[in-house]
């Protein structure tokens, strides 16, 4: 069990958290991924495994969600961390495969923190231009002085493998006149969520240096958007109907400690230089993180490659996002969830198109057409479509990639109503 299995995204340099269940134990509990198998913390614990770990909560992976281990000392997640480490890196006997060891197949992902708050932000440079040429708008001041985002709803969260409805919503039909009706522009965006560990209290303010303490890990994150609803509803208060359906992600929590060698710079230049409360205090290498992104549609038997990007090209990092949510004193809780916003790049594939565009709306522009997409009259997503998105990094000391594992879903008709 030393070694892992060719292409999983659960090595021993990975060891994801989240929450399952099983046929034969239908109680959500917490688990880390390995390999192909989802190990059981909680059976773990119960056998004193983590009984040398000071300052663990007593019952702390006996729970339907990861917020008491989340919230817990750092210095106790890291030391579960490194036995683990040293469990799998060793010979496990038969006895104890059976006892800890699930197939990965054979489980159910629940989502995998108690989440309060959900905020879902608007900062790819890339996406934010093209959005406004779309729209015939230029960029607004504002939008290089802050990182733009706005709440959203908790209710419409899903973990990958549960299916999205398409939403009913005003559009504008014909003549311009307003209609409700199913969207007839389903799009998907590509994004990462970042889930919160240590909470702050209402009324105290983030300082940037400490942003990162907060940070429990990353998931993949697809914000679904009805774009001619959101076409609609977008003035004077922006989205609302169409975000709020559906949130989709990928189910095991990658840890910052496990992304630690993974930060690097950020690739996009802020011009103006960020407000001092905004302004990166940490190393320069470690402003963000270095995560390969990619979105591929399954639509009658034949894959799509969508989006291949990376977190770095945001021009926002999570981290001086997660400082903005705070600086109005709102304060954090354990659990909660932003989205980074779509992660579009400028990147261009073997042909010279735009391969970095993290949703379908941007390809609207004639310059940014896929051949691979228009030969087949592929504009928004259909009734039957899956959209499955996967990320991965390299450690650079071992050479060696890690991952996020899928997050996916399936579109559904809207109701008949």
């Amino acid at each position: 069990m030393g070694s892992t299995a060719a292409g999983s995204p659960f090595t021993i340099d990975n060891l994801p958290y989240g929450v399952i269940s099983t046929a034969g134990n239908n109680s959500p509990r917490c688990a880390t991924a390995y390999d192909g198998d989802a190990i059981e913390l909680s059976l773990l614990e119960e056998d004193g495994f983590f009984s040398t770990v000071s300052g663990l909560p007593e019952g702390v992976f006996n729970q339907p969600n990861l917020n008491l281990f989340a919230s817990s000392q750092q210095a106790a997640q890291a030391a579960v961390r490194s036995r683990l480490i040293e469990f799998l890196s060793g010979e496990i006997s038969q006895a104890k495969k059976e006892r800890y060891f699930i197939p990965l197949a054979q489980v159910t992902n629940h989502w995998p923190m108690a989440t309060a708050n959900f905020s879902d932000f608007y900062c790819s440079y890339e996406h934010t231009k093209n959005c406004s040429d779309a729209f015939g708008l230029t960029i607004k001041q504002n939008w290089y002085c802050i990182p733009s985002v706005y709440n959203g709803r908790t209710s419409s969260l899903r973990v990958s493998g549960e299916p999205v409805r398409r939403p009913w919503g005003v559009i504008t039909g014909e003549n311009e006149q307003a209609t409700w009706s199913p969207s007839k522009r389903l799009d998907f965006e590509l994004e990462m969520g970042v889930f919160l560990s240590k909470p702050l209290a209402a009324g105290d303010v983030l300082d940037i240096k400490n942003a990162n303490e907060h940070i429990f890990g990353f998931v993949i994150l697809n914000d679904w958007s009805a774009r001619d609803i959101q076409w609609f509803e977008i003035a004077p208060l922006g989205p609302f109907h169409s975000k709020g359906f559906g949130t989709s992600i990928s189910p095991w929590i990658v840890t910052t400690a496990a992304l630690a060698p993974a930060q690097c710079p950020a690739v996009i230049p802020q011009d103006p230089k960020p407000l001092p409360h905004l302004t990166w205090k940490g190393e320069a290498n470690q402003a963000t993180w270095n995560i390969e992104l990619t979105a591929k549609i399954l639509r009658k038997g034949k894959t799509y490659d969508v989006t291949t990007t990376n977190l770095n090209y945001l021009y926002w990092t999570p981290s001086q996002q997660l400082t903005h949510l705070t600086s109005a004193g709102e304060g954090l809780a354990t659990g909660d969830i932003f989205g980074t916003g779509t992660i579009s790049s400028d990147r261009v594939n073997e042909s010279g198109e735009k391969s970095g565009l993290a949703c379908l709306f941007e390809r609207v522009l004639p310059k940014h057409k896929l051949s691979a997409l228009e030969q087949d009259g592929i504009e928004y997503l259909e009734d039957g479509d899956e959209v499955v998105m996967e990320g991965w990094c390299v450690n650079p000391q071992s050479g060696k990639w890690f991952g996020f594992g899928q997050c996916r879903a399936e579109i559904l008709p809207a109701l008949a109503l």
